[in-house]
This record gives C-alpha cells, sequence and structure tokens, in this order.
C-alpha cells in the first residue's frame, strides 16, 4: 500500500511544519512582548504628608499619584517637575 505510506509521510511532515510555525510565532510574541523596563530615578522624595497610591512610567517621566489624588511628574533624575491638583 505506497499510498498510505505516502500520506504517512505527508502527515509527519504536516506536523513537523505546523511545529516549526508555533515555534516561531511563540518566539516572535516572546521577543516583541518582553517588557523593558524604563530608566528609573535612584530615589523620588514625595512631599510631606503625601504617600504613593499609584506609580507608573513614561519614557522620560515617572509618574506618581499621591493617596490625595494629586498627581506628581519627576524628570530621570528624581525632581519633581509638575504637580497637577485635582479640582475641588
Amino acid at each position: 500500500m505506497p499510498e498510505l505510506a505516502w500520506l504517512r509521510r505527508l502527515v509527519t511532515a504536516l506536523a513537523l511544519v505546523m511545529m516549526l510555525g508555533i515555534a516561531v510565532v511563540a518566539a516572535t510574541l516572546w521577543l516583541r512582548l518582553s517588557p523593558s523596563l524604563p530608566e528609573l530615578p535612584e530615589a523620588i522624595t514625595l512631599p510631606k504628608g503625601e504617600t504613593a497610591a499609584a506609580v507608573t512610567f513614561a519614557r522620560d517621566w515617572t509618574v506618581v499619584v499621591t493617596g490625595r489624588g494629586n498627581i506628581l511628574l519627576f524628570d530621570r533624575g528624581g525632581r519633581l517637575r509638575q504637580s497637577v491638583t485635582p479640582d475641588s
């Protein structure tokens, strides 16, 4: 039955190609989605009486949201550059 041997080789080749494709997709996703950590300042000093509720990082800024709802923007050196207070 040469047809069955040919079919077996065809199915094996298809399985190998599918495994290779899955490996390529997984490697591409891993390389593209792996987190790159921003350059963080050595220290950030919050204003007196403020506590950090959330911290996020932008390309050139570190943004801290305080417990009172103030938004503090720090530069790469850890210096406070801008403060935004919520409207009352």
